[in-house]
């Protein structure tokens, strides 16, 4: 009877596995970095490749030190997949614009806001037409950035509740790439870079 109840003890201690499942934001910083890139000027870097995972050799010499029968279960670093036909029109929709953009925040009229959203800053010395294109620029380039976030989400099956996240990180790479002299804003207001 002790012996039943050992082994059964033993094998339901080393059946236990614990899998963390976690949102990838190492792989989406590295992606957003890489898209904000190519979208908007300076060339892509590769993608830097993760570091491997730790030895799953159950006879090294740290498994037999632990004297531990627990086998570990490691989580691949995520590949954000960022190429899909989806993807891929919603950047090239962003590269094509950012040319016609890039005037406006140069002269300031057009800023980017602490979410990575653009906005329209001051309309100082923009003419009526000037004014309608730059909102009508302004206005198509957050709708593709806000689908290009649900796309990359959807594409590598990250809960819809992930976005904001998404978003959050992208933001910081618009920001941290803007070009010296345009016009971000922190805490609510509007500073130079």
């Amino acid at each position: 009877m002790l012996k039943r109840i050992v082994f059964t003890l033993v094998f339901f201690v080393s059946a236990c596995v614990t899998v963390n499942i976690y949102f990838p934001a190492a792989a989406v910083e590295r992606a957003a970095d890489q898209i904000v890139k190519e979208t908007w000027g300076g060339p892509a870097e590769p993608a830097k490749p993760a570091p491997g995972p730790q030895s799953r050799n159950l006879f090294a010499p740290s498994h037999f030190a632990k004297l531990d029968f627990v086998s570990e279960a490691f989580a691949q670093d995520a590949d954000i997949n960022v190429t899909n036909p989806a993807i891929r029109a919603l950047k090239d929709s962003i590269k094509k614009r950012s040319d016609a953009l890039k005037p406006y925040l140069d002269k300031g009229n057009v800023g980017i806001g602490q979410d990575g959203l653009l906005a329209l800053r001051s309309a100082d010395g923009l003419n009526l037409k000037e004014r309608a294109e730059v909102n009508q620029l302004i206005e198509a380039e957050n709708k593709d950035r806000e689908a290009l976030y649900g796309e990359i989400a959807k594409a590598n099956s990250i809960s819809s509740d992930n976005i904001p996240r998404i978003k959050s990180i992208f933001a910081k790479s618009w920001i941290d790439q803007a070009r010296p002299g345009w016009w971000i804003q922190s805490g609510g207001n509007w500073q130079k870079k």
